[in-house]
């Protein structure tokens, strides 16, 4: 009984160890989908690959932040791809608006300003869609998990006799 409970406790890792996670985990497929969207570029349209290759990640980094970076204790359910996936559209939204308003500030801004600015974004977008998935996305699985565990304990009880109750007043 309490293996069980010692392993639960350590399926919901702290913030820290679940943002390193998330940090690792994200910017593997990040860097991996990077790749695969130059390599199927080469065989279809670039936007085609580039939906295609951010569909794909996407399911691969729901996955393994269900399954590692946030300790849900299994795999994602469809809820959980719905909500995360809706997260990296709004990061996408964050980038894209980044870059935008880059363009309407500086007529032809070089390419360091350029990755600055898009570097930034991506970050301020990642901090944001960590705290999505922690707090929201994968909430639920760790509260369940938590549930589970105070169930397990027996709760003590103490009997008060009619009494006893005449007594203490």
């Amino acid at each position: 009984m309490e293996t069980a409970v010692r392993s639960r406790r350590q399926a919901a890792p702290g913030t820290f160890a679940a943002f390193a996670r998330f940090v690792l985990c994200g910017g593997g497929v990040g860097l991996a989908a990077g790749f695969a969207v130059a390599a199927l570029a080469s065989w279809v349209p670039w936007v085609l690959a580039n939906a295609l290759i951010t569909a794909v990640s996407t399911l691969l980094a729901t996955e393994l932040h269900a399954r590692f970076t946030f300790g849900a204790g299994g795999r994602a359910t469809r809820r959980q791809h719905v909500q995360s996936a809706g997260s990296a559209v709004a990061a996408y939204g964050v980038t894209c608006v980044a870059m935008l308003v880059l363009q309407q500030l500086v007529a032809a801004p070089g390419a360091a300003l350029t990755q600055v600015v898009y570097l930034s974004a991506s970050a301020l977008a990642g901090v944001a869609r960590f705290a999505v998935l922690r707090l929201v996305v994968f909430a639920r699985g760790r509260a369940q998990a938590a549930a589970g565990v105070r169930t397990t304990r027996p709760v003590p009880t103490t009997a008060v006799r009619p009494a006893e109750l005449c007594r203490a007043a």
